[in-house]
């Protein structure tokens, strides 16, 4: 099959983007698709790279250069209007299917897939309104709350709100968030009162709204969502601090334990926790749940991703390996799950 791997962008996700596409696209070029790598955000030039890509094709060139643009990304948001870039919805428009490699905001968020299904582009993953919905983590905590998947307590605050956290009820040790960000981009862990305002400030770079979040100190796990069904569940253990951005896509610095050290009950009712989340949102496809559990055992689903990162570090492909499914096949069953959708 022609398919694009759609990476790149200009979020602050720009970069572990990148890393996934480039894993993305090698895999499926190891199962034989005529895969293309290309940045949504600067496209390329030539509209009929399908032809000259079936016989000699460089994935690591492309990345490397797509690589080398990020320090373009500011100069050309103010220049140009539009999100899209050169030929990119040409190109996709040949394309059998739309591997989305996107991370952050405009890929996503929902807006890339309500665009490509106004123009009958297939692509994997969720639909628009669950990427929209999934990647606002106050609006993941409402439908969370009303559909009664276990969550920490938390408040949503808008700019020029008032954030005293005992007028909000809140206490610390507590977690402040941008809600419209991923990757702990735009998170920060406060437990020192003096912290607090300037971690409000921080997450406000980010976004107009933040959430303030109950700490919850425990064991961390990630529970990905295949087609409907929980896959074996990873532990995530940070040799330092906690599961932050540099935690995350810095090789060595977190310990994957697939499958986690839990009884069989409490794997059973994890996974049911994050089959759950990602229903509620409406996940479809490939997704992944985040969950907490404290010293009592209360779980605790903090977000889930419609996107789910595909990286060396990432914790899908760990979760997917655990059963057997090694990285080029599980890229494959996506691409095969997220076609059957359009049938």
């Amino acid at each position: 099959m022609d398919i694009v791997v759609l990476c790149g962008g200009n979020s602050t996700e720009r970069e572990v983007s990148i890393s996934s596409g480039y894993n993305v696209c090698q895999a499926l070029r190891e199962k034989n698709h005529n895969a293309i790598l290309m940045d949504v955000f600067f496209g390329m030039d030539n509209c009929d790279i399908f032809e000259t890509s079936k016989s000699t094709y460089d994935v690591t060139k492309e990345k490397d250069y797509i690589k080398s643009l990020s320090t373009k990304v500011k100069e050309t948001e103010e220049k140009r209007k539009s999100f899209f870039g050169n030929n990119v919805i040409e190109i996709c428009k040949k394309a059998d299917i739309v591997f989305l490699a996107l991370h952050g905001k405009n890929g996503e968020d929902g807006k890339c897939q309500a665009a490509f299904d106004l123009y009958g582009i297939k692509y994997t993953g969720s639909g628009h309104l669950a990427s929209a919905m999934g990647m606002d983590k106050a609006v993941t905590k409402q439908i969370f709350m009303s559909k009664g998947v276990p969550t920490a307590k938390s408040v949503w605050v808008k700019k020029g709100e008032d954030t005293d956290l005992n007028r909000l009820n809140m206490s610390l040790p507590l977690v402040v968030k941008a809600c419209n960000g991923g990757s702990s981009v735009g998170v920060v862990l406060v437990k020192d009162e003096k912290d607090y305002q300037n971690a409000v400030e921080e997450c406000f770079k980010y976004d107009n709204e933040i959430l303030i979040e109950d700490f919850i100190e425990g064991r961390e796990f990630s529970i990905g969502v295949l087609n409907g069904k929980a896959l074996p569940i990873v532990e995530i253990i940070p040799r330092e601090g906690w599961y932050d951005y540099e935690n995350k896509y810095k090789d060595g610095a977190t310990t994957h334990v697939c499958p986690a050290n839990l009884s069989d009950e409490l794997t059973e009712k994890m996974q049911q926790v994050a089959v759950d989340a990602c229903d509620a949102i409406g996940c479809s496809l490939c997704s992944r749940a985040d969950v907490m559990m404290d010293k009592a055992g209360n779980m605790f689903c903090l977000e889930v991703n419609t996107l789910p990162g595909m990286t060396s570090t990432s914790l899908i492909p760990d979760e997917a390996r655990a059963i057997g499914v090694d990285y080029p096949s599980l890229c494959n069953k996506i691409v095969e799950l997220s076609l059957n959708k359009y049938k």
